[in-house]
């Protein structure tokens, strides 16, 4: 029996099986309800009302505190003792790892192809939101974060729900609060299992096949796809063995290399059409409130983009807390607002440029798209890149590739803290962990299981539920840790001691948020 059929046998039995637990999570996850001649998904609906409240709650902190922010990340406020594993630049290049990917190539097309050139305008304002929820929820990793005797660290939605919830409501809410910790790191490792790791794997096989001759070319056969399975494999997992460290230190060069590869081209093809460039923005923001031929009107291209910028950031899933945990700093809010870039990088600046190089390219395919469905997002994108760069098809291989291998190296460690919350922290756990995630990145470009990553999707997404009733729960704490960090830089300021309060939550009395 040959390698093709044996794949194909696993993805057809693993279908079977799983297809309607998929389906019926899928339908409870996504549910849709009509709004004005268009479908609005509840959990999309859910995260942006969040993003929304947190802006308000915090007066506008992605934008008062956005200066700070880069400070903070810059090195201006390090505490050089501080218990942690990396430093601020590194715990955001790590977290931006695990959400900037083939959705902010991909999945931007697809918007602008259904929801027209205004939807970029939504994508941009759910973005901006979604940084104060980030805010919230990467301060709460921190505050409540495990440091281990080891000097390692463990964060994330585990720790700080239960810890958090106890703290404010007593022995309930510690109860309550294990409960959903046990939820969170389910859903966090099967997600990181299947769409963090095989579905990036799979797509990025998939986009080096397209460039090297296809199912007919050198990696077309199933003896290239387990080389570029084992290969995969074998870096991720030597770089899982250094933990954190050493997943920041490859992408604190990694993310800012392809950032820096992928918007260079988005430069050149508008620079090459600067004329068009108004004429383009003018289209945006004119189909963000005039839009034609979408369904729905403005409400439509709405959604749309509040969906792509919800599905791209993360912001209150609870995922990116898990990096951000890590950080050497004595002041939780100081990661929040390190945290809050994260959006702003993903959404406002990838993927805006994603929408407004094919808007401004207008290749053919976009307006296909709109009527032929099967015409993919990257083809897409590759061909507005195509249309001044003839030869970014191997650029754009070797940014997917890149976005794909630092995805699963960030959501290795997320599965990682995960798995040992609930099986333990020991070398033997540990082990079994990274054997069975380095053979989920070979099975990857061998197997496409598509019911088991519409799955995860819907796994992941139902994490945010919880994740963000912990977060209104938990908001008065953040209000405090932030007051006790400005009140640190203004001390800082003055030119007097550290401010430290030695990781107390009272707030300060002069200070104001």
């Amino acid at each position: 029996m040959s390698l093709e059929s044996i794949t194909e046998n696993v993805d057809e039995a693993v279908s079977g099986f799983f297809e309607p637990i998929a389906t019926w999570l899928g339908e409870i996850v996504f549910y849709a309800v009509p709004v004005g001649g268009t479908d609005l998904p509840l959990i999309v609906a859910w995260l942006v009302v969040a993003g929304l409240v947190f802006t308000c709650w915090f007066g506008f902190v992605q934008v008062r505190k956005f200066r700070l922010a880069i400070d903070v990340v810059r090195g201006k406020y390090d505490d050089k003792d501080s218990a942690g594993e990396v430093n601020h630049f590194q715990a955001l290049t790590a977290a931006v790892s695990g959400t900037v990917g083939l959705g902010n190539i991909a999945g931007v097309a697809v918007a602008v192809s259904i929801g027209g050139a205004g939807a970029t305008f939504w994508m941009i304002l759910c973005g901006l939101l979604g940084m104060a929820t980030k805010f919230v929820e990467v301060t709460l990793g921190v505050k409540y974060r495990e440091v281990h005797a080891d000097g390692t660290v463990s964060g994330g939605p585990m720790h700080y729900l239960p810890k958090g919830l106890a703290e404010r409501f007593g022995k309930n809410g510690k109860s309550f609060g294990k409960v959903l910790a046990v939820l969170a790191s389910i859903m966090i490792l099967f997600f990181g299992l299947f769409g963090g790791n095989l579905f990036q794997v799979n797509q990025s096989y998939a986009q080096l096949v397209s460039v090297t001759g296809g199912e007919d070319g050198a990696m077309g056969s199933s003896a290239g796809a387990l080389f570029f399975g084992i290969l995969v494999a074998a870096l991720v997992g030597i770089v899982l063995l250094g933990g954190i460290r050493s997943i920041a230190s490859v992408t604190s060069r990694l993310i800012p290399a392809m950032a820096g590869i992928y918007i260079a081209a988005c430069l050149v093809v508008i620079l090459v059409n600067v004329t068009a460039v108004p004429a383009a923005i003018g289209t945006i923001i004119e189909g963000a409130f005039n839009p034609e031929g979408v369904a729905g009107g403005v409400l439509g291209a709405l959604i749309i983009g509040f969906k792509r910028a919800a599905f791209s950031n993360e912001a209150g899933l609870g995922s990116a807390p898990i990096a951000h945990s890590a950080v050497k700093t004595k002041h939780p809010a100081s990661e929040g607002l390190v945290a809050l870039l994260e959006p702003f990088i993903d959404t406002v600046v990838i993927c805006t440029m994603t929408a407004l190089t094919i808007v401004i390219a207008n290749p053919a395919s976009w307006s296909e798209a709109r009527t032929d469905e099967s015409i993919g997002g990257v083809t897409i994108t590759s061909d507005a890149f195509e249309t001044v760069l003839p030869w970014f098809p191997y650029v754009l291989t070797v940014a997917v590739l890149l976005f794909a291998i630092s995805t699963v190296l960030t959501w290795g460690y997320y599965g990682l803290k995960a798995w040992t919350y609930l099986f333990g922290r020991s070398r033997t756990s540990e082990i079994v962990y990274k054997s069975l995630y380095t053979l989920f990145a070979v099975s990857g470009s061998l197997l496409t299981l598509q019911t088991l990553i519409d799955l995860a999707d819907a796994v992941l997404f139902s994490l945010a539920v919880i994740n963000i009733i912990g977060l209104y729960l938990l908001a008065p704490v953040v209000k405090r840790e932030l007051n006790t960090f400005l009140e640190y830089v203004r001390t800082r300021k003055a030119g007097g001691t550290d401010g430290d309060d030695g990781g107390k939550d009272e707030e300060p009395a002069k200070a104001t948020v």
